[in-house]
């Protein structure tokens, strides 16, 4: 059995989540803890991809029922809904016309949404991306202030043997060079097959976000997962992927032998 990692490092976010997940899929393995994946060299246009790898992804994430890479990645950052030159307020405000719409068509969404409670945590609606910006921009630097949390006590310490949410439970945004900008998300559990490739979107997306309103270059993106699962279903019936990326990784000069190799 391949030791399975604990710390990945890449520059192209699908090649990160390939590696991940074929490390869970190694015999003998069911889980990493922790589970640290260290996206660099962003820009500010497209998160470097290769799309071949999130289609994949895509078309066995359909034929198990589950949700698109960007359905998830929506439910950190609505990317459709940002419009970069009419301001940051119409983004809030058009979110927030459509969450009762959000709740009612998922029952999944019915504890609420990551994006829901970074721009309106608790019972008196914090926005805590504003604050963030905000602060930021009168010269606060102070690392413990450029956070959002979305874990809330008052409403997820509960005796349920599965929530489901929130999983991600905060989002750092740490300055650096001047310049540049490292975002990181920290999980409870991380669901690599079902949820992860999305959570990276989502993350990149946020940061994009983040980076635009701070006058920042988004340059690395970091996902914590304390514990990290295959997902709700058996390897046997993601085999099929398993050798479909092993390949993709291969050709693209990857070690498909070696899926836990540190870059």
């Amino acid at each position: 059995m391949v030791e399975p990692p604990h710390y990945l490092v890449e520059e192209n976010l699908s090649r990160a989540w390939a590696r991940a997940f074929l490390a869970v899929m190694e015999r003998g393995v069911e889980e990493i803890s922790p589970l640290c994946v260290a996206v660099e060299g962003l820009d500010e246009g497209r998160p470097p991809e290769e799309l071949i790898i999130r289609g994949a992804l895509d078309v066995a994430l359909a034929e198990h029922g589950e949700f698109s890479c960007r359905t998830v990645a929506n439910t950190i950052f609505p990317t459709g809904l940002w419009i970069p030159n009419l301001g940051r307020e119409r983004l809030f405000e058009r979110y927030a016309r459509i969450l009762p719409m959000l709740k009612k068509a998922d029952t999944r969404n019915r504890n609420g949404t990551y994006f829901q409670r970074l721009t309106s945590f608790g019972p008196e609606g914090k926005n805590q991306l504003e604050h963030v910006i905000s602060t930021y921009a009168r010269g606060n630097r102070r690392r413990s202030a450029l956070q959002a949390g979305l874990f809330d006590p008052s409403e997820d310490h509960t005796n349920q043997p599965l929530r489901g949410f929130p999983c991600l439970q905060y989002v750092s945004f740490a300055p650096f060079d001047n310049t540049k900008l490292r975002v990181t998300g920290v999980y409870s559990t991380q669901y690599l097959f079902e949820k992860a490739y999305g959570n990276y979107l989502g993350l990149y997306d946020l940061g994009r976000f983040m980076a635009h309103e701070l006058g920042l270059e988004l340059a690395q993106l970091n996902c914590i997962a304390s514990v990290a699962k295959r997902g709700g279903l058996p390897k046997k019936s993601l085999r099929g992927l398993a050798a479909e990326l092993e390949a993709l990784l291969s050709e693209s000069g990857e070690s498909a032998a070696i899926p836990g190799a540190v870059a």
